[in-house]
């Protein structure tokens, strides 16, 4: 077990520090217009690279959640037991938490470096209202979180199917969160992760944390429905539960 909450803790800390530290370092390099500055589909990529990357690394020590959205949902599926979730979450945002604060440390490294908590997208943290990039209301950021959570789910469950294709799963999942990124970072500046919300929040200031809720809720919500979506559809009562789907 504490391989597998240690394999848990550093994929978390790998997706955040690889996604969240692209959108603090890369996205606007140089300023608007910058050929440097990788943009929101820059970001987009890195959040799925940091995703594809650490499934081949850690997924079959621990099952590759990073994520306690995923965690919920693959339980709520038929993957994996109730037992385990609450010693996953806590290694999740642990790992999030630390990447957090390593960013801040690089970032901080730069003269004239200020996180404007009234920001939105500050720090790479989620938010809506006046924290959403695009301005969105909390209802629309809830209901994004939640179908976007939902269907993470199903691709994560049906491409680690045991009728799947066997050692493509990664690149599949990775790929979603890729396109779920794409879509909605204009939104929530993109979580269906609560503990990638929470890694970044508590350096993005007090509006931030303020709206964390929301960003636990809607994903945790949407994974419990996609596991269960998916475990109709796949029939998982043929399949073994396990804690490496």
């Amino acid at each position: 077990m504490l391989k597998r909450l240690g394999a848990e803790f550093l994929g978390t800390f790998w997706l955040v520090l690889g996604g969240c530290g692209s959108a603090v370092l890369a996205a606007n390099f140089g300023g608007d217009g910058n050929p440097l500055g990788i943009g929101f589909v820059g970001v987009a990529l890195a959040f799925g690279l940091t995703v594809l990357t650490g499934a081949y690394a850690f997924g079959h020590i621990s099952g590759g959640h990073f994520n306690p959205a995923v965690s919920f949902g693959l339980w709520a599926g038929g993957r994996f037991p109730l037992k385990d979730l609450v010693p996953y979450v806590v290694a999740q945002v642990l790992g999030a938490i630390l990447a957090g604060w390593i960013l801040f440390q690089i970032a901080s490294g730069q003269p004239g470096f200020v996180i404007d908590p009234t920001a939105a997208g500050a720090f790479a943290s989620n938010g809506f209202g006046a924290l959403s990039p695009g301005g969105y209301s909390v209802a629309a950021a809830f209901l994004c979180e939640v179908v976007l959570t939902a269907m993470f789910l199903v691709v994560i469950m049906g491409a680690t199917h045991r009728l799947a294709p066997a050692g493509f799963a990664p690149i599949a999942i990775g790929l979603a969160l890729t396109l779920i990124h794409l879509i909605s970072i204009p939104v929530t500046n993109t979580s269906v992760n609560p503990a990638r919300s929470t890694g970044v929040a508590f350096f993005a200031g007090s509006q931030a944390v303020a709206q964390l809720w929301l960003f636990w809720l809607a994903p945790i919500l949407g994974g419990l429905l996609g596991g269960v979506i998916y475990r109709w559809l796949g029939d998982e009562r043929r399949v073994t539960v396990t804690s490496n789907p």
